[in-house]
């Protein structure tokens, strides 16, 4: 599966929100999303822009693959599909 080219800031925090990412704060126009689990939390920053850059966001993908430790293409199904 490709990876979108035309994904939104708020489109994609509502796709995050599907893997338990909540908003946690915004400084400026970037959001910082918060995962909990029962020994870590995992942050990440959403810059709020319409659309996303493309090497953005496939390094914000790349990220959210290694922290759940599943691939890309894996990542790309549960959120897309």
């Amino acid at each position: 599966m490709k990876i979108p080219r035309d994904l939104k800031a708020s489109q994609l925090i509502k796709l995050l929100g599907k893997i338990d990412y909540f908003e946690t704060r915004q400084a400026g126009s970037h959001i910082r999303l918060t995962k909990k689990t029962e020994t870590t939390e995992h942050h990440i920053s959403i810059p709020n822009h319409d659309p996303i850059k493309l090497g953005t966001l496939n390094s914000i993908l790349n990220d959210l693959s290694q922290q759940m430790k599943i691939s890309k293409q894996e990542l790309l199904a549960l959120l897309f599909e």
